[in-house]
């Protein structure tokens, strides 16, 4: 094969023959660039561009919980939907929190694919190509030939975490769908939906089969749409390899066999009806004497980086792991001992080894069970801040229209000999509007109390600033101040007692 008799070239040879060309213009690898593409150079003076997939927490072992999969019975056993957790690899700018990982914008081209092989042929069109009818163990020799090359020759161009340079691989399946269906940039429930919100109709985002759409027929790169993230060809064009073994799905937990590979998106050979951001299926490894691959399967590349990066990493990690699901005072109003610590009291003192491993078993259950506990409570206090932001703008905005139908009756109904035949009329309209605002003003304030009511500061400070993320990724930046103005309410409320309701209103009218 050609591609075996290519990767056999040493990474000196690819130097040598990157200068045989000029760098590619850009229309070959990036044709709908962004202002926040991020590009690592290749072989052949060639680029590759890839897009941040952010992830609203920054500690070590702190992970992002989201569902994936879809509802319902049909393709249960292949998609059924399911609890999952996401990080980030590398920290976000100084002035941000969170972190984030790195997924290629498209999938991986025909000329990028020659280039990372040793074949600096000149760039054109077709080269925009999906690179398609390549095994899965071609894919690691290729992402493998890529990270070899960036370390020796670029390596000050991979983001580092803790130190440590990043790495190319295949998505795993849980980063191919959360970026799929819009990460942090769509709505929670449009995270849910079928597929990511197209608001040109399925046929302006995705290949798929059909005359209407790619016709059997292989598409270039980059040619319709992106995903809310910027992510072109997520759906349809060429299925995408995954990093793990396929496994179906039980109601409550993946299958204990691992099959072939995972293949995620649907191609141009999908039927419309079947295009989903669920949809997933197996691929054989090999097939006959051969690896398998075929016309439809292709690849698209994520930069992540390594966990256990350093000696101090590791320490934080240890420190978060001690500190997992552990019970606070704070987190009951009743004044007992830490059952988990009266455990390991009653453990210390057992000499039979059957009961002091029932003991530890039961320890490490109510640590789950605390953690978990933890993790719900978490959410719960992030859509009740997202509410609280929420309410703070429908006060705005009922507060000042109530305001303007106030001047505008005092101006023309309160004035002496003047009479107004519609008087009577806005008088009704002022009173019904009264009672609106009457109405979210309550609303807001049973909200406000009965968060304040049920957490502490200390739990709801953190989720500030996820909270933060979360309204920035969806470009809901507008929302952060009347999130700070509900922040500032409810500290307020802890510090007086009073349901100040009309201070509350004046605060959230303040906001531009």
């Amino acid at each position: 094969m050609k591609f075996k008799l290519a990767l056999s070239l040493t990474i000196a040879g690819l130097v040598s023959t990157s200068a045989a060309h000029a760098t590619w213009d850009e229309k070959f690898w990036n044709p709908k660039p962004l202002p926040d593409d991020v590009i690592l150079p290749m072989p052949c003076d060639g680029a590759m561009a890839f897009r941040k997939v952010a992830i609203p927490l920054d500690k070590p072992l702190q992970d992002y919980n989201i569902t994936l999969g879809q509802e319902g019975d049909e393709w249960g056993y292949l998609e059924q939907s399911r609890q999952e957790h996401i990080a980030g690899s590398f920290p976000a700018a100084k002035n941000e929190k969170g972190r984030y990982y790195l997924m290629a914008k498209y999938e991986l081209s025909d000329l990028q694919f020659r280039a990372l092989s040793g074949d600096c042929a000149k760039p054109d069109m077709k080269g925009r190509l999906p690179k398609v009818s390549i095994g899965w163990m071609d894919a690691m020799s290729i992402s493998n030939q890529y990270n070899l090359w960036l370390r020796k020759e670029k390596k000050a161009s991979l983001p580092v975490d803790d130190g440590q340079p990043g790495f190319l691989r295949l998505p795993t399946e849980t980063e191919w769908e959360f970026a799929a269906r819009g990460g942090l940039s769509v709505s929670p429930s449009e995270f849910r939906d079928l597929r990511f919100p197209m608001p040109d109709g399925l046929n302006g985002y995705v290949w798929f089969a059909g005359s209407q759409s790619a016709n059997g027929k292989l598409q270039l790169g980059g040619l319709l749409k992106p995903n809310p993230l910027g992510l072109h060809d997520m759906l349809g064009n060429a299925s995408e390899m995954m990093f793990e073994p396929f496994r179906l799905n039980k109601l409550d937990r993946q299958h204990g066999k691992a099959g072939g590979y995972v293949v995620r998106g649907g191609s141009f050979l999908t039927p419309q009806g079947d295009i989903r951001t669920s949809l997933r299926d197996e691929a054989p490894y090999y097939s006959d004497a051969a690896e398998n691959a075929t016309k439809a399967i292709g690849m698209r590349l994520v930069l992540v980086s390594p966990t256990l990066t350093s000696r101090d990493r590791i320490k934080e990690i240890e420190k978060e792991w001690k500190a997992l699901g552990a019970e606070k005072k704070s987190d009951s109003k009743a004044e007992t001992a830490d059952s988990l610590q009266n455990l390991n009291a009653i453990s210390a003192k057992v000499q039979d080894d059957a009961l002091k491993k029932q003991l530890e078993q039961l320890r490490g259950e109510l640590r789950a069970n605390n953690q978990l506990r933890d993790e719900q409570r978490d959410q719960a206090i992030r859509t009740s801040l997202q509410l609280g932001a929420f309410l703070c703008t429908k006060m705005k905005d009922d507060g000042e229209f109530f305001d303007r139908l106030n001047q505008l009756y005092a101006k023309t109904c309160k004035v002496e000999n003047q009479l107004d035949a519609n008087c009577a009329k806005r008088q009704e309209q002022l009173g019904q509007h009264q009672k609106t605002l009457e109405f979210i003003t309550s609303y807001y304030a049973d909200t406000l109390v009965d968060m304040g009511t049920t957490y502490s500061k200390a739990m709801i400070a953190p989720q500030i600033t996820v909270v933060q993320q979360q309204l920035n990724a969806r470009g809901k930046t507008n929302l952060n101040g009347y999130l700070d103005t509900y922040w500032k309410n409810l500290q307020g409320y802890w510090g007086d007692g009073k349901v100040a309701r009309d201070t509350w209103l004046a605060a959230c009218k303040k906001n531009n």
